[in-house]
């Protein structure tokens, strides 16, 4: 009887296994290994101090593009690690303010020109070859496009380029002088690495994303210690 007792308990136990794996089997062949990432941004310039961050002026904005490859985990594929290669660029614009990137002294000078002749438009870009690292979970690993997903990482660029491009020359009444554009290229004020903490969340091809520079964006006795910080739109896989 102790012997049939523990045949059954066996071929039970073996019976729940297998179905049990059968269960946990996802059948990933249909997913995508590797995505383009665009991501259009809101982009903040942190810590700035009151007198640089109350001369923005509208919408800052930023885009960034990527192709990430994904490797789901083999023990969860809910579970995967995803890596790539991109260009992240920001711009952020500035109101009755001149930014002088090719100034020979030791810190970037950021002008208040209210009384004096000025730019309508006036922007500081910068453009990053970036490497991004992500944690991601989804859902429904086999389905991505009808997934919830989350995913938290980081990401490592070099610096391109910094320019500052101001368009139409105002007085200081506002009245035009003439439609002059103005565009002034240097990186002498700025660290060549950025390195950001990033995090997204959402369903199928569509999330918000977040991304948070940890170190400063000036070189050390350059500026005061600016964190850029963008948060926005991501389309594509995650």
């Amino acid at each position: 009887m102790k012997k049939i007792l523990l045949v059954l308990i066996t071929l039970c136990s073996v019976a729940f296994v297998n179905a049990q794996q059968k269960k946990d089997k996802t059948d990933l062949t249909g997913r995508a290994g590797d995505h383009l990432v665009i991501q259009l941004s809101n982009d903040r310039w942190m810590g700035a101090p009151d007198s640089i961050s109350s001369r923005t002026k509208g919408l800052s904005r930023g885009l960034n593009v990527y192709v990430m490859m994904d490797k789901p985990f083999k023990s969860n594929p809910k579970l995967s690690a995803a890596f790539g290669v991109g260009i992240s660029t920001s711009s952020m614009f500035f109101k009755n303010t001149g930014i002088d990137v090719k100034a020979s002294g030791a810190r970037l000078p950021f002008k208040n020109l209210d009384t004096l002749n000025h730019f309508k438009k006036f922007k500081l870009a910068t453009a990053y070859l970036e490497i991004p690292f992500e944690l991601r979970f989804s859902s429904k690993p086999e389905n991505n496009n009808k997934s919830l997903k989350f995913a938290i990482g980081a990401k490592v660029g070099t610096l391109l380029n910094v320019h500052t491009k101001g368009k139409t020359l105002l007085d200081g009444n506002g009245k035009t002088i003439n439609a002059y554009t103005e565009k002034e290229s240097s990186k002498r004020f700025f660290n060549s690495t950025r390195i950001s903490a990033t995090a997204r969340i959402g369903y199928g091809a569509y999330s918000l994303f977040a991304s948070y520079q940890i170190n400063n964006l000036l070189k050390d006795g350059a500026g005061p210690d600016i964190r850029p910080l963008q948060i926005g739109l991501s389309i594509g896989g995650l």
